[in-house]
């Protein structure tokens, strides 16, 4: 599995310099298509850590408050809180693109 992967990662990393005229076309066109595939790996990994966070503190808080109703003030902002780590890879995405 991990060779299948980083074979894909290669192969899209290595197409842009196979079509490009010369070397500077296709310095510009790699450092180009690195800038996708960097903005694309931090919004992926910073959702599935999100998710993963979400569903683990969700379900520990959903347990406390069907034991104690009085907990939900207190248990659903920590959702939130694991719900900002997709915001902050998004965020990281944007400013590798338009950097």
């Amino acid at each position: 599995m991990k060779k299948r992967i980083l074979s894909f990662i290669t192969l899209l990393a290595g197409s842009a310099m196979l079509f490009a005229e010369d070397a500077a076309a296709a310095s510009a066109a790699s450092a180009g298509a690195m800038k996708y595939l960097a903005a694309a790996i931090a919004v992926g990994l910073a959702c599935i850590a999100g998710g993963m966070a979400v569903g683990k503190i969700g379900a520990a808080a959903m347990g406390a408050m069907s034991e104690n109703p009085e907990l939900s003030g207190k248990a659903l902002p920590f959702v939130g809180l694991a719900e900002g780590i997709c915001l902050w890879g998004m965020l990281v995405g944007v400013l590798i693109l338009f950097k």
